[in-house]
């Protein structure tokens, strides 16, 4: 399956379709090969659109590693105010998102290759189902770059399997100064929240204390 961490998928079209159906919720999305569970919603990405909290109602927020778009698309529906970024390397996944956001209404959602992301927009709120097997390395660089990128008084929400290092991943994002706890854990699946880095709160409360 590491043919959907390609920018650009070798793997042939063959385009499909899934629907997202949760309480709040019913979308048809389009899929294709090349990108990621593309024959169905993966069940980790279920666990975690059920389990988290209603994002911000406004400012930015973030899709790491958006597929073809089930977060996201998500993320635009319950906060109609806010700006959803949808971010992935590959190309593929970044146009079917961007279609299924236009076939949706969603207007707000802004899909993009990550190295075309603005540098300068900080994210209130998180929602990332990571590519986990990309291994460790690479893991830990992607999440510290785009975790630096909360905003004092933001979090993230990653769903990470058990069997994949769920509980190391929580105790390194721990040691690198991001409080991270379990919010859920369902299946064979847990939902860990990350917080900012606390220096970055200590920051935003004194600067909103001097006169």
């Amino acid at each position: 399956m590491a043919h959907y961490f390609e920018e650009s998928p070798q793997t042939a079209s063959r385009p499909g379709s899934v629907t997202l159906v949760l309480p709040d919720l019913h979308l048809r999305l389009e899929t294709d090969r090349g990108v990621f569970s593309p024959e169905r919603i993966d069940p980790g990405t279920r666990v975690l659109l059920e389990s988290v909290p209603p994002p911000p109602a406004e400012g930015d927020l973030l899709d790491l590693g958006c597929g073809y778009g089930p977060i996201a698309l998500t993320m635009a529906s319950r906060a109609p105010g806010a700006t959803v970024w949808a971010v992935d390397v590959n190309r593929r996944s970044v146009e079917l998102c961007a279609r299924n956001a236009r076939s949706a209404g969603l207007d707000k959602v802004r899909s993009v290759h990550v190295d075309e992301m603005p540098a300068d927009v900080r994210f209130r709120a998180i929602w990332s189902n990571p590519a986990i097997r990309i291994g460790k390395a690479a893991l830990h660089e992607m999440l510290t770059r785009w975790l630096d990128r909360l905003t004092p008084d933001g979090s993230a929400y990653l769903v990470v399997q058990k069997h994949l290092g769920s509980d190391s991943l929580q105790r390194w994002l721990s040691d690198q100064g991001l409080p991270t706890s379990r919010l859920a854990s369902r299946s064979a699946y847990r939902v860990l929240r990350v917080d900012a880095r606390p220096a970055e709160r200590e920051t935003q409360q004194r600067e909103s204390k001097e006169p």
